[in-house]
């Protein structure tokens, strides 16, 4: 066709044809990547043939490659490791190592050689931090418990995958050469310090006054960023690493700016725009001939994802004392592998470790994970309702050190569940005028925090219809949820109601539909933060 034959043309065609497909994969509310690999596998040899430009088209994703490894490495503070906390770390770390060795058996269960099987087995522990946190913030969870430690091991992910690729990156270079390769890795070795050592150098003297300087223009900085990123990328391919890696370091080597978070939001649509092209040329190099015979170990291994990930993430959630809902949820976003898991695959068949059937099979998984996932997280809460009653084993007896027995108290005129900023400033303000307040929370730190404080402070659940029947329910006046999310209030009020409370309820609203639906459903009294915080504003100013 006289389209394709012009490099324009063609890639003008292939934004095209991925904003339609992306509209259609929005409606069923798909992430895009599921598009674009689907658009790539259609316009390849396999099908229509369509892509002559692979030079330039894979020129353009490596370049999305090295954007998204350079805004990683911008999140990578000094500071990140203390402030993720114990159960990111520990729930990631224990998901990576669970998940790669179980799944390397499988891997080799399905007659994979040990090299395939291995990197079968990383891919199948990585998710998708971009997919996640999208999904997370469309239902307004970001900020919720399970939200906050799936983002937390996300980044866990992230920088154990990043590390995966340095030491790939190393083994290719130091097998590429069997004349001499304990002098090839020596070699290796001293230049990755000498790269290091000067990337730290500009990063503590250079980088943070260049910075101020080249702010006074945004896209003078935003130019700096990708010019930064692709220069390291580049130095660190030449010395024998890879691309990625350098990207990588780049980001980190700004991480610690103050002008991180401006560059990372500049660049997020560049890096979306670019990481098309690697999508679309990783589904044109999957050969469908040899694919069909992949189908198979792809859905054994996706089931793997599906159920295994999420239950590995539950049980080391429950043994670290969080309820089964907090670790049912988070552990969802562990149910498909990422854009990490292909760019891993991509690197291994660079490399020459695996075939094209590996990775064909590595994203048969991706495809079927990424879009069965996406609809378990939109749906996580029906799912949990569902499958509740059989998940009290990853469960401990006595979830934390703040469950206590209600029936020492005495009489409570208020209890609070949430004690969020918004909640434990009710509590504060009540204890203050002189109420009795009984205070739940299901974060294990926020209990240990407020009862340093001397608060009445217990673990538990809002939703957990078991924990409800331990609280003095006959013995207080008011029981208040700070918790703004719907589904949360409208469990607690009707669990309430069922076990015969006779006081009142007070729940909390982000908006007048969610205020005007629990005052239908029985709420005696309605919070609305903002709306209340802007009329007390409002009524000062005036």
């Amino acid at each position: 066709m006289f389209f394709f034959e012009n490099v324009f043309y063609e890639i003008s065609i292939l934004i095209l044809l991925a904003t339609v497909f992306g509209a259609i994969m929005l409606r069923l509310k798909q992430p895009l990547i599921v598009a674009f690999i689907i658009i790539g596998i259609l316009v390849g040899p396999s099908y229509l043939g369509w892509i002559e430009a692979t030079e330039e088209v894979e020129l353009l994703a490596e370049m999305g490659i090295a954007l998204l490894l350079f805004v990683v490495g911008l999140k990578l503070d000094l500071h990140l490791i203390r402030t993720l906390g114990p159960i990111a770390v520990a729930t990631g770390l224990g998901q990576v190592i669970f998940t790669s060795v179980f799944g390397f058996f499988i891997a080799l269960g399905l007659g994979l050689d040990t090299i395939p099987a291995l990197y079968v087995a990383v891919a199948l522990t990585f998710s998708s931090t971009i997919i996640i946190v999208k999904l997370l913030s469309d239902k307004k969870e970001v900020d919720e418990l399970h939200g906050r430690i799936a983002i937390g091991f996300l980044i866990v992910q992230d920088i154990v995958v990043v590390l995966v690729m340095i030491g790939l990156s190393a083994l290719g270079a130091g097998t590429a050469a069997e004349s001499d390769v304990t002098a090839e890795i020596i070699f290796l070795f001293l230049s990755g310090i000498a790269f290091l050592a000067a990337i730290a150098f500009m990063m503590f003297f250079v980088l943070p006054t260049l910075l101020r300087h080249l702010a006074k223009s945004q896209e003078l900085m935003v130019l700096f960023a990708v010019a930064w990123a692709l220069s390291l990328a580049s130095i660190g391919d030449y010395l024998g690493f890879s691309k990625e890696v350098g990207a990588f370091l780049g980001g980190v080597s700004l991480a610690s700016t103050q002008f991180r978070e401006a560059i990372g939001s500049r660049l997020v649509s560049l890096r979306d725009f670019l990481l098309l092209f690697f999508f679309l040329h990783l589904g044109s190099q999957l050969d469908m001939g040899i694919l069909g015979d992949q189908v198979t170990p792809a859905i054994i291994l996706s089931l793997f994802v599906l159920i295994g990930n999420p239950i590995i993430v539950l049980t080391i959630m429950g043994i670290m004392g969080y309820r089964k809902r907090t670790g049912f949820l988070a552990g969802l976003t562990v149910a498909q592998i990422s854009e990490f898991s292909l760019i891993l695959a991509a690197l291994g068949y660079s490399l020459g470790h695996i075939g094209t059937d590996t990775v064909g099979m590595i994203t048969l998984v991706g495809l079927i994970t990424i879009g069965t996932s996406t609809y378990m997280i939109i749906y996580s809460h029906q799912l949990y309702d569902r499958l509740a009653p059989y998940l009290s084993i990853f469960e401990r007896k006595k979830p934390s050190r703040g469950h206590s027995n209600f029936d020492e108290l005495a009489n409570v005129d208020i209890i609070i569940f949430g004690m969020g900023r918004f909640g434990s400033n009710i509590g504060k303000n009540l204890k203050v005028r002189g109420r009795k307040v009984l205070a739940i929370d299901f974060d294990p730190k926020v209990t240990d925090k407020l009862q340093e404080l001397n608060y009445d402070v217990y673990y538990g659940d809002a939703e957990d219809m078991e924990y409800l029947n331990t609280l003095p329910l006959s013995r207080t006046g008011w029981v208040v949820s700070a918790v703004p999310q719907r589904h949360t209030n409208l469990t607690l009020m009707r669990a309430l109601r069922e076990h015969g409370y006779k006081g009142k309820i007070a729940v909390t609203a982000h908006n007048e539909s969610d205020a005007s639906f629990f005052y239908m459903e029985g709420a005696d009294l309605v919070f609305m933060p903002f709306v209340d915080a802007a009329s007390n504003a409002a009524d000062k100013l005036t």
